[in-house]
């Protein structure tokens, strides 16, 4: 092997280390069939490398790291590759984004793409764009015969499919792709549609097939949004894939012909993890393994879907011939038979089987939900455990013990569920390992503890000097806070036991909290009194664009936020998008804003500031806006959120104006129980899209307008 010297262009042989781009870009140019060009170890930054050549089969020109994991492709960096027989391995993104609209793509332009290609052993760790609302793609497969395996992919936050297959007639519509053992590792809920983790074809293409083959991948947390993998296009294979503790399903959204066949998918009881989602015709879905999925409606752990009469391909096709055999489903919440059934949705399934299939729920519950007509669906030779209730289906109870793949199957009975040799591929098989597939997340209260004496930014400096996990402990008195704080880890700031901690601040914000962050505040009262008098003022805020946070307020009081006309308690910035907020105890005396203000978003895509929101036992007095104002737009059907609870709570004199009490528009999923609304605006809550759960139970209405509802009256509860 010729190796180069840093700075001397190398001569190139069999092959070649290089050390900077310019060594890169001189030594590609005389590649041959069997070449291996060697990145040494080290930081690349800010490198858009071209990876181009003509190899043959069985003699590959390949691109590899001088030791796997120690190239580092940094800041501004991404690699697109063009041409014959190309391999790529051992390289890793992280601590930058691509400026481009993809990080790995399998394409110079869209005339030069690469073919009988593969991608291996590759890492992208975190290799998001900052805003969170500006699309990419990590990797897009394009040209036909290309390979991508043995590679990990996580922590993608912003929107954009985290590999995509791209389609089109010019580089022919079947592609043949293999994507096999990669490790699909944690996508955080994107609050909006764009955040599928795989994705195949588009709608408009398909009609036709790209017979692409996904098996043995492990998908973990992926719960970007209802579509974890979008099929959109035909003949293709889901085979042998785990999906662990991921929210969504694997949905056949247009397509036809397709196979899904020996997956696994454990929920673990974690919310909105479901299955398999069918439309479209002649798709099977047999010999699939699910446990402990508690998803619901579009996300259940078998969806199958009404469709549109004479449906244009971006809409819902009739489902029709599909074949549904032999799959287990274990402790899951839901199956759905009918979903989506609506004016438009008025097609059920036809020419379609149910057979074989084993269903037990070891709490007794009945899973199955039909929600149209099921005549055109054979249910024969099915088992359901420990009765049931849908023709077809024989109930009877069944004993379950773990087999030798660590799968529940049942005791005595051959012939209905997954078979009793069946078993998965374990998550050590994909991915790298050399590289962690886990990043540990420090959680609140976990690190050191600090006193802070009250003073004059002796708050800030304490908060400055704590390292994440950390906990500031507050003696008696008053802190004074002169500069907005701003956290980009988990910090907690607790007042004492006994004695009042009260936080004053001068700024617009007392605390700004960033992507990732969380901050919990306990025992602490915070006064607005010296808070200049500017518009928008917030006691706390979410920066714009922060996603994966967390707020915890607890035991804690705030007052005198009436220096302006819309002093918030807490407002979230555009495009920022919280995992939970929650009130606990908490008191708001005077407030001329909201408590929560999440209502930044406008986009028609689903989009919202807050997946979960928690306000329990808390009391609001004279709160002029809606105590609690949340917002999702748009008619897409493809977020969860957002969800709330709202249990134990007083409203006195609060949201008197028009928006009321409160205001729920687009919420997903609220649960409003024991409440008391005294002299307040109506509570307000507005159905957008979908099929939204309203619980309405044990509230009083005291001087207060009767609740603003456009949702069923069999969804409010007495």
């Amino acid at each position: 092997m010729i190796v180069a010297a840093a700075g001397v262009a190398p001569a190139f042989a069999e092959s070649a280390l290089v050390r900077t781009p310019a060594e890169f870009t001189s030594a590609l140019a005389r590649v041959q069939p069997g070449d291996t060009l060697t990145l040494a170890d080290g930081e690349w930054r800010d490198f858009q490398a071209v990876f181009t050549g003509v190899g043959a089969a069985g003699r590959p020109i390949t691109l590899t790291a001088q030791t796997p994991g120690k190239v580092i492709l940094t800041g501004r960096s991404n690699l697109s590759m063009a041409g014959e027989h190309l391999v790529v391995s051992n390289l890793v993104f992280r601590d930058g984004f691509s400026p481009t609209g993809e990080v790995l793509s399998f394409r110079k332009s869209r005339t030069e793409r690469a073919n009988h290609s593969r991608v291996t052993g590759v890492v992208i760790d975190g290799f998001s764009k900052p805003d969170r609302a500006e699309s990419d793609n990590w990797v897009a497969l394009y040209g036909h015969h290309n390979r991508f395996d043995h590679n990990q992919l996580t922590g993608k936050t912003n929107a954009g499919t985290t590999l995509v297959v791209i389609r089109d007639p010019e580089q022919g519509l079947e592609n043949r792709h293999a994507i096999d053992h990669n490790y699909f590792g944690r996508r955080a809920v994107l609050g909006s549609n764009g955040g599928e983790t795989i994705r195949v074809g588009t709608s408009h293409a398909s009609a036709s097939s790209s017979f692409t083959t996904v098996e043995n991948n492990w998908f973990e947390q992926c719960s970007g949004e209802v579509e974890i993998v979008s099929n959109k296009s035909g003949g293709n294979v889901y085979r042998g894939n785990v999906f662990f503790e991921s929210q969504g399903a694997l949905v056949l959204r247009h397509g036809d012909d397709n196979l899904v066949e020996n997956n696994v998918f454990i929920g673990n009881g974690l919310p909105n993890t479901g299955g398999v989602r069918v439309i479209n015709r002649r798709n099977t879905i047999r010999n699939n393994y699910m446990e402990g999925l508690a998803g619901s409606n579009f996300g259940s752990a078998l969806t199958i879907m009404y469709g549109v009469p004479n449906s244009p391909l971006h809409r819902y096709v009739q489902v029709d011939g599909a074949v549904i055999e032999n799959n287990s489903f274990i402790d899951v919440r839901e199956m759905s038979f009918g979903a989506g059934m609506d004016a438009e949705r008025s097609a059920a399934p036809v020419n379609s089987r149910f057979v074989g299939n084993l269903i037990v729920n070891r709490d007794g519950r009945d899973p199955v939900r039909a929600q149209g007509d099921m005549s055109g669906v054979t249910f024969l030779r099915n088992i359901q455990s420990p009765k049931a209730t849908q023709s077809g289906v024989l109930g009877r109870k069944v004993t379950l013990a773990r087999g030798p793949g660590e799968l529940l199957l049942p005791k005595g009975l051959k012939g209905f569920g997954v078979g009793a040799d069946m078993t998965f591929v374990g998550r050590e098989q994909t991915g790298v390992s050399w590289y962690p597939k886990k990043k540990a997340v420090v959680a609140l209260d976990s690190g050191a503890v600090h006193a802070a004496a009250p003073g004059e930014d002796t708050l800030t400096r304490a908060i400055a000097q704590a390292a994440a996990g950390d906990r500031i402990m507050l003696q008696p008195g008053v802190y004074i806070v002169n500069q907005i704080v701003s956290l980009n880890r988990a910090v907690t700031v607790q007042g004492p036991v006994k004695g009042r901690a009260e936080i004053q601040f001068s700024r617009p914000s007392l605390f700004e909290i960033g992507g990732g962050a969380a901050l919990r505040l306990s025992r602490v009262t915070i006064s607005g009194a010296l808070a200049p008098d500017v518009a928008g003022a917030a006691v706390l805020r979410a920066g714009q664009g922060a996603a994966g946070y967390q707020l915890i307020v607890e035991d804690s009081a705030f007052e005198d936020l009436t220096v302006n006309r819309s002093f918030n308690v807490f407002a979230a910035g555009p495009g920022s998008l919280a995992d939970r907020i929650r009130l606990e105890r908490v008191t708001v005396d005077k407030a001329t804003g909201s408590v929560i203000a999440a209502h930044t978003e406008t986009a028609d895509l689903g989009a919202y500031n807050a997946e979960v929101v928690e306000v329990i036992d808390s009391t609001f007095r004279d709160v002029t806006g809606p105590v609690l104002d949340l917002y999702r737009g748009g008619t897409d059907e493809s977020t969860f959120g957002p969800r709330l609870i709202l249990t134990g709570s007083t409203f006195e004199r609060s949201g008197r104006a028009d928006d009321g009490a409160f205001k729920l528009y687009g919420v997903q999923r609220a649960q409003i129980r024991g409440n008391r609304f005294v002299d307040s605006g109506a509570p307000n809550f507005f159905r957008r899209v979908g099929d939204p759960v309203f619980i309405w139970s044990g509230n009083r209405l005291e001087g207060t307008p009767d609740l603003i509802t456009n949702v069923k009256p069999l969804e409010v509860a007495p």
